[in-house]
């Protein structure tokens, strides 16, 4: 007999909140709280001199409208240039070793061209397996006649 220290009872999760009624999936995705609405429309018109005066207090020394305003105009990466070989082949690296494309964007280029050189070695092999069998199917045929 198996004893226990408390009794065994199934924990269910807790629904945080109101649940939803059957068939209802709740705020669609990309839509806006009413506050965040609100503020939009009061700010619309006041953009442009909103962000004149951004400027201006970064420029007087604000360090941190400097920092906020440099998070959101630069870019998150920078250019490499790399000094590499003349490659062999069809890919040409050019673009990502001069710092003509961001390393992202580098990557994501090898990733194709890596994917692309995989289908060409397996449509290689099928073939190459294709003739080997026709080749065995052959000789098969070849060594039963005699």
């Amino acid at each position: 007999m198996r004893r226990s220290d408390g009794p065994d009872v199934t924990q269910l999760p807790t629904t945080r909140g109101r649940p939803f009624a059957n068939g209802n999936p709740g705020r669609k995705p990309g839509s806006k709280n009413r506050s965040t609405l609100v503020a939009e429309a009061l700010l619309s018109d006041e953009k442009d001199e909103l962000l004149r005066k951004a400027i201006e207090l970064a420029k007087a020394g604000d360090v941190q409208m400097l920092k906020f305003l440099l998070e959101r105009t630069l870019a998150k990466e920078r250019s490499v240039r790399v000094e590499l070989p003349p490659t062999v082949g069809d890919f040409d690296a050019v673009a990502a070793t001069t710092g003509q494309i961001l390393p992202s964007e580098a990557s994501e280029l090898a990733s194709i061209v890596a994917a692309y050189a995989r289908t060409l070695d397996i449509t290689e092999l099928r073939l190459r397996l294709e003739s080997i069998e026709k080749n065995f199917g052959d000789l098969k045929d070849h060594l039963g006649k005699q």
